[in-house]
């Protein structure tokens, strides 16, 4: 049956049509704001997957190039895998909803959000956030929801409630927040140094908008939704937890997980998991659930040992950030790299620059990102975790890791007209317990001091976790999360930023929500974390960015031209810039407005690159000494060029002193000769004068 809901939401109106389409999905919405169109399915499969300890969700949010009038480039003409956007819109859509399954189910469960429709007004991502919510909730999948989401945008200091396209590019804010009924579950942030009080404002007034929408969907579920269907638990049984215990006593549990070495931990577990399996040896339904029992037993025995003896792992007290190291120019040649260490935690980061004219082009839903100048990319090879896999190039964790850490930096980058380069940064994870995104942070901006990239302010990342009791005031926040903490606890909160504000936020939880009191004394620790870092490790190391790039960076100088002059420089199809680009060993980029920037490794031939520009878009003058090759000789003169496609004549009076009876006497073809100019002639034509140099 065909319903169609309306809210008003932001100053615009949100419009949902329920069984219009897609009748056979578990649940669908087709959702319009503004004119922005987003189909939103939720789907499961009617068993669970055998074999696995895991709830296999899958969020997909694609984006539809007819959406906003476009034919796909490339061959094929439609669309291919999905852009970097996309993974990163169907990560923020996974965190907040994943905690919200039942921890024992094992059914695939498929989100598609695909985008019809885009309005620049409206936000395409924030409506399949809300799609995927609803379409979830109206279904017959297990969910303990619903939750909403709302985008914070700050223009000139104002909050803007889900900006638009444009307000939320060029705005000093991109926040976003989940929320259920009760609390938080979400917060994604980019920011340009916004105070930590002002973020906080944002968050919970993002919060109060997320109960308008919740409310919204309660009353579309409750005509519409269908009752949730029974599933086959996967939970381990009660009584193989109580046979594990004879066997390994809590005692023995502690011993073998409290260390502050992961390799030690991992092999005392096997330990124990090889002791297990003998006494199991005669029970296949047991084994087959052995692993994730014991995982079980780590975390139960873990979480109790934090909250109620405020005992760590590795030994460290709730506030203390594990052992820190930096240190700049490990890798020889390359333009800048630095190399973070925290605890077992290792980032190697290596910075490139480029002209601009290498930044990377973007072709999505937005016409307003075309490229990019700044990219961070991260990479996570198996050998860091001490395991060993092919590699199938990156996946959505890296991609995420390395948007986490470009968005971080993006605030204190130079502008374009301060550092005219393309900036690459590469986070290699040499190690990793816990947190490698914030240590990518901290060696990035050391990479990029040392590269000479004139960056505003020094940016530090860390991240705080939790454990929590029965009660919402029974809680353990936790600064600086290991692996194991991350694995057992209860959130993963990341924040990075300068000593002025945050830049960046990222936080995932696996329960129903932070209160307030939580998510302001992670904001807190994570700030006094921060100026930790930076004053006890990273500045040490390398205190401000160095005056210049380094001897294997390229070189850039910039001058404006008219633009009316711009063809001249280029030539019929590129011949005059094509020469001066051969000659002098450049490369050489001119924007539509006449802005020219020369790049090069020798300054030698930067400058005269530069110099044959000037020669070819500015008038002769009269009494000007000019510098040239003879390029022609005739029996009245020679012809001069200064500059590729530049060229002037010289009389054959004007060639030398004395009389000459031909010009051959003189000069010959490739000459290297000095000119003065002597204005124009009788028939106004430029001349040119060798002998009065």
């Amino acid at each position: 049956m065909y319903k169609q809901y309306t809210m008003e939401l932001a100053g615009r109106t949100l419009r949902v049509d329920i069984g219009r389409v897609c009748a056979q999905a578990n649940g669908a919405a087709l959702l319009h704001y503004g004119d922005t169109v987003v189909l939103s399915t939720a789907t499961a499969s009617k068993e669970p997957r055998e074999g696995i300890d895991f709830f296999p969700l899958s969020v997909e949010y694609e984006e539809k190039m007819y959406a906003v009038g476009k034919i796909p480039g490339g061959f094929n003409k439609r669309e291919g895998k999905a852009s970097e956007n996309a993974i990163l819109t169907s990560r923020v859509i996974d965190r907040p909803m994943r905690p919200l399954f039942p921890k024992d189910y094992r059914n695939d469960v498929t989100l598609n959000n695909m985008v019809m429709s885009v309005d620049t007004e409206c936000r395409p991502e924030l409506v399949a956030m809300i799609g995927a919510a609803l379409a979830t909730s109206i279904s017959d999948i297990p969910f303990d929801g619903p939750c909403a989401t709302t985008q914070i945008g700050m223009v000139k200091g104002e909050f803007i409630v889900n900006p638009s396209q444009t307000q939320w590019q060029e705005g000093s804010l991109q926040l976003t927040v989940a929320s259920t009924k009760q609390k938080v579950i979400m917060i994604e942030a980019g920011a340009d140094e916004i105070p930590e009080d002002k973020m906080l404002e944002a968050i919970y007034l993002a919060h109060d908008i997320n109960q308008t929408v919740i409310e919204f969907i309660e009353k579309i579920v409750a005509e519409v939704g269908k009752e949730k269907h029974a599933y086959v638990s996967c939970a381990v049984p009660n009584e193989m937890f109580e046979a594990i215990k004879e066997i390994v006593t809590p005692q023995e549990m502690e011993v073998a997980v409290f260390t502050d070495d992961k390799q030690t931990r991992e092999k005392n577990i096997d330990a124990i998991l090889e002791k297990l399996r003998e006494a199991f040896a005669e029970n296949e339904e047991w084994l087959a659930v052995l692993d994730e029992a014991v995982y079980q037993y780590q975390k139960k025995t873990v979480r109790k040992m934090i909250l109620k003896d405020h005992k760590r792992p590795d030994g460290r007290d709730i506030t203390q950030i594990r052992t820190l190291a930096a240190e700049v120019d490990i890798i020889p040649r390359v333009h800048g790299s630095a190399m973070f260490t925290r605890g077992q935690t290792q980032i190697c980061d290596v910075v490139t620059l480029a002209p601009l004219s290498e930044a990377q082009k973007v072709d999505g839903l937005d016409d307003n990102i075309t490229e990019k100048r700044y990219i961070h990319h991260y990479n996570f090879p198996s050998y860091s975790v001490g395991e060993t896999k092919p590699s199938r190039g990156p996946g959505r964790r890296e991609i995420g890791h390395g948007a986490l850490a470009e968005k971080a930096l993006m605030p204190v980058l130079p502008s374009t007209e301060e550092f005219p380069y393309a900036i690459r940064a590469v986070s290699e994870t040499f190690e990793s317990n816990g947190s490698t995104s914030m240590a990518s942070t901290c060696a990035s901006c050391m990479a990029l001091m040392a590269a000479g990239v004139p960056i505003k302010r020094m940016v530090a990342g860390i991240s705080c976790g939790l454990v929590t009791g029965e009660t919402d005031d029974d809680y353990i926040v936790l600064t600086d999360i290991q692996g194991l903490e991350d694995f057992f606890g209860d959130m993963d909160f990341k924040v990075t930023g300068t000593t002025e504000g945050i830049t960046a936020i990222q936080m995932d939880i696996k329960i129903h929500g932070l209160t307030r009191p939580i998510v302001e004394e992670a904001i807190a620790r994570t700030r006094q974390a921060r100026m930790f870092i930076m004053d006890t490790c990273m500045k040490p190391a390398i205190d401000k960015p160095r005056s210049s790039v380094g001897q294997y960076a390229p070189k850039i100088i910039q001058t404006t031209i008219d633009p009316t002059k711009i063809g001249d420089v280029v030539g019929q199809r590129g011949k005059v810039i094509n020469a001066i680009i051969e000659e002098c060993d450049v490369k050489i980029d001119i924007t539509d407005d006449g802005f020219v920037s020369i790049c090069g490794l020798e300054q030698a031939g930067m400058d005269k690159a530069m110099k044959y520009i000037k020669t070819i878009v500015n008038d002769f003058e009269e009494g000007q000494i000019y510098e040239g090759k003879v390029v022609s000789i005739r029996e009245f003169g020679a012809f001069i060029e200064f500059a590729p496609g530049k060229e002037g004549m010289v009389h054959i009076s004007k060639v030398a002193k004395e009389r000459i009876d031909h010009v051959e006497d003189i000069l010959t073809l490739g000459d290297k000769v000095r000119c003065k100019c002597m204005g124009k002639d009788k028939m106004g034509r430029i001349s040119f004068s060798i002998k009065d140099c």
